[in-house]
C-alpha cells in the first residue's frame, strides 16, 4: 500500500488535476476536524510536490499520534478524521511521487538548525531523512538477502556484519521488523580482543557522542539508527565481581559485540510500509556544507531502496548436505543430573532459593546459518526473532522473553517462569494451560522471579513507580505454553537505560535467587563460559533533545538469549536449562532442558531435510 491509497485508510481524502495550475492556497480543515482542536493540525499551504509530502506526512504522524491510544484492531471509522478539501497541484504527475519525497526536506532542516537552541541544551549532531515505501512485495527476509549481499559487495571491512530482527508470536505480532548492514563501527570486548572489561561504558560514550535533532511532527520507529548486538552471559562478572570464576571458553566468541548503524531499514506492520532512515550530519556551524551532507543521507537512502526494489532475491548460498548428524552434550545426562543434586544441597542449607543450571549441545550441520534462521521463523516464531551475522559466526535465535526495554524513562521486564507444552486440540490445550496455572510448584517459582525483578526495577526505578503490571498470565507459544509477569518502573533522576541493564543482567530466569550466590555456584559447577547464552540480545537506540531542547535518552529493548544457536565453522551450538529448587528431580530436570531446545533441534534437522530433498531433485532433472 503507497502513501496515497492508504488515505482513505486514515479518513482522508485528497483530489487533484495535475492539468490545471494553481497559486498555492490554504486548506482548511474539514469541519469535524475543526471542532477537535486536540488533532493539532492547522491549515495547510500547498507549494509543490515535496511540500504536498511533507504536509501529508505530517498528518499522518499527528493522526498516528492522536489515536495511539485506541486499540490496533479498533475500527478505522472511530479515527480521527482529517479531510483535506479539494485542491489542484501542477507538480505532481503520477501517485508513485509520494515515494520520492524525503523527510524532512533540505529547507525544513535548515530552519531547524538555525532556530536558537535552549541554554545548556546539547547541540544535536544527527538529522534524520527518511523516505518510504510499500512493503506489499517485500518481506523482511527479502530485504535482509538484498541489503547484506549489497553490503559484502563494497570494500568496507565491515560490510560482512549485519542483522534482521522481527517479531511474532502464536497470539500477536510486533509492529516492527529492523535490517541493516555495513555499520559504521564495530565495538568488542573479551580476551580475544584483549579488552576484558565492562562493555557498556564504551558503549554509552560511543552513543552519547550523536545526538539526534527533534524534528515536529516526525514519528519515527523506537529503533531509528545506534547500536545492535550481544551482551554474552559471562560479562555479568564486570558488573558482579563476586561471581569471577576461571572459566574454559570453548566457543572463543567476543564476550560482547555491538555494531553502530546510521542507516536502517525499518518495516512497519501496522501501516504496510518501509521507511529507510539515514542521518545528514550536521556541520560544525550548524550550515557550512549542510547541502552535501544532507545529499549524501539522500543517495544513501535512494542506494538502498534501489536494492530493496530490484527483483532478484540473492539466497545464499547452500552446499550439500549430510544428513544425520547428533547433538552432543557437553556435560551429559549423567553430569546435569550431578549439577541438580550439588545444587539441591545448596538449597537444603539455606544458600540459595534457586539456581538456574545448563548444558550445552553441539552438533555439525552443513546448512548456511541464514537457512537455519529460515526454517526456524517458521516451526518456531516468537516474540523475539533474530539473525546476526558477526563474520566468523551467526547468533540465530526465538527467545521468548523480554529482558529490560527503555522508552521515555520507563523501563519494563518480563519474568517467566513455568513451562507446558502446547496441545493437540484446543481443549487440551486450555487443560495444559490450567494445569500450568494451578502448579504450586511453577507458582512459586514464579512468584520467587516476579519477586526478584521488583528487586531489579526498584534499585534504579522510582520506589512509588514499580509495579506488576501483570502476574502469572498464561502466554502459548508455538511448542509452549508460560506463565508470564510484567514488572516495570519509572527511572529516578541521575539514572539511565544502562544503569537499568546491569541492574536486570542477567535475568532471574537464568540464574537464580539470590542472583549473586546463585551465579557463584553455576559457575564452579559449569566451569565453562555460557558465551551468548542467558546474555541479552538487542539496540540500544540514538538519544536526541525534545522540543524544549531536554535531552531525550534513546530506546532500549533487549531479550534473554534463549532458544538461541551460534553457528560457527560448521557446527550449531545450542543451550538450555531449568530453575532448579529443593523438591526438583533431577531426570525431570535433565528432560526439561531437552524439551526446550526441542523446537531449535528440530529445526535444524527439518531444514536439512528440506535442503536435501531439494538438492536430491535438482540432480535428477540435472
Amino acid at each position: 500500500m503507497d502513501g496515497f491509497s492508504a488515505l482513505p485508510l486514515l479518513g482522508l481524502s485528497l483530489t487533484w488535476n495535475a492539468n490545471t495550475p494553481v497559486p498555492a492556497q490554504k486548506l482548511p480543515l474539514h469541519p469535524l476536524a475543526l471542532q477537535n482542536p486536540s488533532i493539532g493540525v492547522g491549515p495547510i499551504t500547498i507549494t509543490d510536490a515535496a511540500d504536498t509530502c511533507a504536509h501529508l506526512q505530517h498528518c499522518f504522524e499527528v493522526l498516528n499520534k492522536r489515536s495511539s491510544a485506541l486499540p490496533v484492531d479498533a475500527p478505522l471509522l472511530f479515527y480521527p478524521v482529517l479531510h483535506l478539501l479539494s485542491f489542484r497541484i501542477d507538480t505532481i504527475h503520477t501517485l508513485s511521487q509520494w515515494h520520492m519525497c524525503f523527510v524532512p526536506s533540505l529547507d525544513a532542516v535548515r530552519e531547524l538548525l538555525n532556530k536558537p537552541a535552549k541554554s545548556g541544551a546539547k547541540k544535536p549532531t544527527l538529522v534524520p531523512v527518511y523516505r518510504q515505501i510499500s512493503s506489499d512485495l517485500i518481506t523482511p527476509s527479502a530485504a535482509y538477502l538484498k541489503v547484506s549481499a549489497h553490503a559484502k559487495s563494497t570494500s568496507s571491512a565491515s560490510s560482512t556484519y549485519s542483522f534482521l530482527f522481527e517479531s511474532a508470536a502464536t497470539e500477536q505480532v510486533g509492529r516492527y521488523s529492523f535490517v541493516g548492514a555495513n555499520p559504521r563501527k564495530i565495538l568488542t570486548t573479551g580476551p580475544l580482543h584483549g579488552d576484558e572489561k565492562d562493555p557498556l561504558p564504551a558503549l554509552e560514550e560511543e552513543l552519547a557522542n550523536h545526538v539526534v535533532a527533534h524534528v515536529p511532527g516526525l514519528r519515527l520507529p523506537p529503533m531509528a539508527g545506534g547500536a545492535v548486538g550481544y551482551v554474552g552471559y559471562d560479562c555479568v562478572r564486570y558488573f558482579e565481581p563476586k561471581t569471577a570464576r576461571p572459566m574454559e571458553d570453548v566457543l572463543k566468541i567476543p564476550e560482547s559485540l555491538f555494531m553502530l548503524y546510521d542507516t536502517i531499514v525499518a518495516f512497519d506492520k501496522f501501516y504496510g510500509i518501509i521507511k529507510v532512515i539515514s542521518y545528514v550530519k550536521v556541520p560544525a556551524d550548524g550550515q557550512t556544507g549542510l547541502e552535501a551532507a544532507y545529499d549524501d543521507a539522500k543517495k544513501t537512502i535512494d542506494e538502498l531502496i534501489n536494492v530493496l526494489n530490484s527483483p532478484e532475491i540473492p539466497l545464499p548460498e547452500q552446499g550439500p548436505i549430510t544428513l544425520g548428524q547428533e547433538y552432543k552434550s557437553n556435560i551429559g545426562r549423567e553430569g546435569y543430573e550431578g549439577h541438580v543434586t550439588k545444587l539441591k544441597e545448596h538449597i537444603v542449607i539455606g544458600d540459595i532459593i534457586q539456581a538456574v543450571p545448563s548444558q550445552r549441545f553441539a552438533r555439525p550441520t552443513n546448512l548456511h546459518p541464514f537457512n537455519i534462521y529460515r526454517h526456524l521463523r517458521t516451526v518456531n516464531p516468537s516474540p523475539y526473532m533474530f539473525y546476526i551475522d558477526c563474520q566468523d559466526f551467526q547468533i540465530v535465535g526465538a527467545s521468548p522473553e523480554l529482558l529490560v526495554k527503555s522508552e521515555a524513562g520507563r523501563i519494563i521486564t518480563h519474568p517467566i517462569a513455568g513451562t507446558v507444552k502446547r496441545g493437540p486440540t484446543p481443549e487440551e490445550d486450555e487443560r495444559l494451560a490450567n494445569e500450568l496455572r494451578n502448579s504450586l510448584k511453577d507458582r512459586a517459582e514464579h512468584v520467587m522471579l516476579v519477586d526478584l525483578a521488583r528487586n531489579d526495577v526498584n534499585r534504579v526505578g522510582d520506589p512509588f513507580t514499580v509495579r506488576v503490571d501483570r502476574l502469572m498470565v498464561v502466554e502459548k507459544f508455538s511448542h509452549v505454553q508460560h506463565l508470564v509477569s510484567q514488572v516495570s518502573g519509572v527511572l529516578r533522576p541521575g539514572q539511565t537505560r544502562f544503569d537499568a541493564f546491569r541492574s536486570i543482567f542477567p535475568a532471574g530466569t537464568v540464574s537464580g535467587a539470590p542472583k549473586v550466590k546463585a551465579m557463584e555456584l553455576i559457575a564452579e559447577l559449569e566451569k565453562e563460559k555460557r558465551g551468548v547464552y542467558a546474555g541479552a540480545v538487542g539496540y540500544f537506540g540514538y538519544g536526541g533533545v525534545d522540543e524544549n531542547g531536554e535531552d531525550v535518552e534513546g530506546a532500549m529493548d533487549t531479550c534473554i538469549a534463549l532458544r538461541t544457536m551460534m553457528v560457527k565453522e560448521g557446527v550449531a551450538y545450542l543451550q538450555a536449562g531449568g530453575g532448579i529448587v529443593f523438591d526438583s528431580d533431577e531426570y525431570e530436570e535433565w528432560q526439561e532442558t531437552i524439551n526446550k531446545l526441542g523446537a531449535n533441534m528440530q529445526c535444524i534437522v527439518q531444514a536439512e531435510e528440506i535442503y536435501y530433498d531439494q538438492q536430491q531433485q535438482g540432480a535428477k532433472t540435472a
